[in-house]
């Protein structure tokens, strides 16, 4: 008995957007379902489907035996009933009889449409999952359906897509119903669960594809974006050059009075843009990547390690580094430097001795060695190598760099006062503080010396430059003074004996 099932097979076609291949071989899967599920066994049963393909038969297929022996009437059927469906049929002929689907029992038809339900749910899924698959990294359009846990959950049309919290912009928030453009990162095919679409409105890429909709010197790679790094919510750096000499990368972005622009900033939710031209050079980059702050002068302090110095003037200064350090945080992101911005005055009073002292070293291949003085806080016997790599980091390896800072800036840096005291230690133990009048303290390593030799001339320089205060008045004095100037009373100097 033929099914028709033409009007089945187009409902399925338009509301599932299944293909008619994928629905064919669904009857099918179902009709052997029932037919096993009825008589244990559907190895031998047979799907046909007519030429129009909108009619479907059920077939057992059976194997003629001899009535005398033991037969299977599932797989089997006897001589002579054969030759009642056909005259000409012998023994071990097969034939192929249509099977009743009304002869199926409940159970059967319920197990059939369990497989039916089944197969189309994974056929759905497979499909869904190639389609979206492909559109990884592209820009989707929602509506907002409802939240949960922070999850926003997207109605995508055909599947709903998932929000994340972070994947949200911090300044931005939805209602149900609303409109969400947001980027496809992540699609899951669970072995149980629905096809999950992951989509972010937070990603560096998302900021991308909103300037190839809006940019098409962008899209057509007249311009290209070098790179992008965002803080959601808050500000985007977007270094970009152009392809072609007569087309401006940063014009055409910014577009005739800012529209191209003002379009992003508005689907960003008023997040700042700064969008600036890259460049090679490292100097003219960083210089750029600085902006909207006007940089005076770049300067490489340590190419290899990529650790630059930007000057900028006293009212750029804020500027420059930004609101928490976030301008000059996502700068050094944007150009891989690791860069320190001073003003113009802090440029000058910096010690830049100590900066071509390190420069010297480093081009030497001497800033790892030891070459019998010490300089540096990582040649210190006994240091902590911790402490020395927050110190490296931050441009303050030299020991006089460091004795320079100040308890509460080396915490802030990283460096707790336990380990201050510790390093202070050290360097008192392993090295010789002078002080000079005019001179801020100076560092040297222990001297080759002989020590009866340099405690000599260190008093015999002590004689002549240093000064003391009068015990009895304080005014200032000298060794060659008998007397005090001021009060009277008479001096006599002595002098200990480092060598008993």
């Amino acid at each position: 008995m033929a099914i028709d099932m033409s009007e089945a097979i187009r409902q399925l076609m338009q509301d599932r957007n299944m293909s008619e291949e994928l629905i064919l071989r669904t009857i099918e899967n179902t009709l052997i379902a029932a037919y096993k599920r009825r008589y244990g066994n559907a190895d031998n049963a047979i799907v046909r489907f007519s030429e129009d393909s909108y009619e479907v038969s059920i077939y057992s297929k059976k194997r003629i035996v001899d009535s005398d022996d033991f037969y299977d009437p599932i797989s089997e059927i006897e001589l002579s009933e054969a030759r009642e469906l056909n005259p000409e049929a012998e023994i071990n002929d097969e034939l192929l009889i249509e099977v009743d689907p009304r002869d199926f029992d409940r159970g059967s038809v319920q197990s059939a449409k369990q497989t039916a339900h089944q197969s189309i749910r994974e056929i759905q899924k497979d499909s869904l999952y190639a389609e979206f698959k492909d559109k990884i990294g592209e820009i989707i359009i929602g509506y907002y359906q409802r939240e949960r846990n922070g999850t926003i959950y997207v109605d995508l049309g055909k599947i709903e897509g998932k929000l994340l919290k972070k994947y949200q912009s911090p300044r931005e928030e939805f209602h149900v119903n609303d409109r969400i453009k947001s980027l496809i990162v992540e699609v899951n095919k669970n072995q149980n669960g629905p096809l999950e679409v992951i989509l972010s409105r937070t990603h560096t890429d998302f900021v991308r594809a909103i300037f190839e909709l809006e940019v098409p010197e962008i899209y057509d790679k007249i311009v290209e974006i070098h790179k992008i790094v965002r803080e959601p919510g808050y500000r985007t750096k977007l270094a970009v050059y152009s392809n072609r000499d007569d087309v401006d990368p940063v014009g055409a972005c910014v577009g005739m009075k800012g529209g191209r622009i003002l379009s992003v900033i508005k689907e960003l939710e008023g997040e700042k843009i700064d969008i600036l031209k890259y460049d090679p050079d490292p100097r003219k980059f960083i210089k750029n990547a600085l902006s909207p702050a006007e940089v005076q002068e770049v300067i490489i302090l340590d190419e290899p390690k990529h650790q630059a110095l930007a000057v900028v003037s006293e009212s750029q200064l804020s500027l420059a580094i930004g609101k928490q350090g976030l301008n000059v945080r996502l700068a050094n992101r944007l150009v891989d430097w690791n860069i320190d911005v001073k003003t113009d005055t802090q440029f000058e009073e910096m010690d830049i001795a100590a900066e071509s002292r390190r420069a010297v070293a480093d081009l030497f291949g001497e800033s790892d060695g030891f070459d019998g003085e010490y300089s540096l806080i990582s040649q210190l016997p006994g240091v902590n190598t911790e402490v020395a790599e927050i110190l490296k980091e931050n441009n303050k390896d030299f020991i006089e760099d460091f004795l320079a800072l100040s308890a509460e800036e080396l915490v802030e840096i990283g460096i707790s006062e336990d380990q201050q005291k510790i390093l202070r230690g050290l360097i008192e133990e392993h090295i010789e503080i002078v002080e000079e009048e005019g001179e801020e303290e100076e560092i040297s390593a222990e001297s080759e010396v002989p020590a009866e030799q340099a405690g000599s001339e260190e008093a015999a320089e002590e004689t002549e430059t240093e000064e003391y205060e009068c015990p009895e008045c304080g005014s200032k004095i000298t060794v060659e003074m008998t007397s005090c100037p001021n009060c009277g009373i008479g001096l006599s100097f002595e002098y200990e004996d480092d060598t008993i």
